[in-house]
């Protein structure tokens, strides 16, 4: 049984070339899985990096990430499903990479 997915936002990665994102770039495609984690961040009490392996990518966009970080810090991890939705090298640096971020239904303890 396929697990249903809803999108709950499409947008820029933030921050993509301030931290790992050029470094990771080879490995990267569009399908790509990322990770999503809390940070405690100065700039940003809802911050929510974006991981690939050991990568950090860059955030969630500050104007979109209040309720992921909410669901996140609340331990609802499993039920995110963050991916690379777009990828050009030609664009400016902080327009390289687009994102998909979905909700999955929770798993059970059965599996389901």
């Amino acid at each position: 049984m396929e697990s249903k997915r809803i999108t709950l936002l499409n947008s820029k990665l933030a921050g993509f070339s301030h931290y790992d994102g050029p470094l990771a770039w080879p490995q990267l495609q569009v399908g790509s899985q990322l990770t999503p984690v809390t940070e405690d961040n100065k700039y940003d009490p809802n911050a929510v990096a974006l991981y690939f392996a050991d990568y950090k990518l860059g955030y969630i966009p500050r104007e979109n990430n209040e309720i992921i970080f909410q669901f996140l810090d609340m331990g609802w991890a499993e039920v995110f499903d963050v991916r690379i939705s777009r990828m050009s090298r030609e664009e400016h640096p902080e327009r390289q990479v687009d994102i998909s971020v979905g909700i999955c239904r929770k798993p059970t303890a059965q599996g389901k």
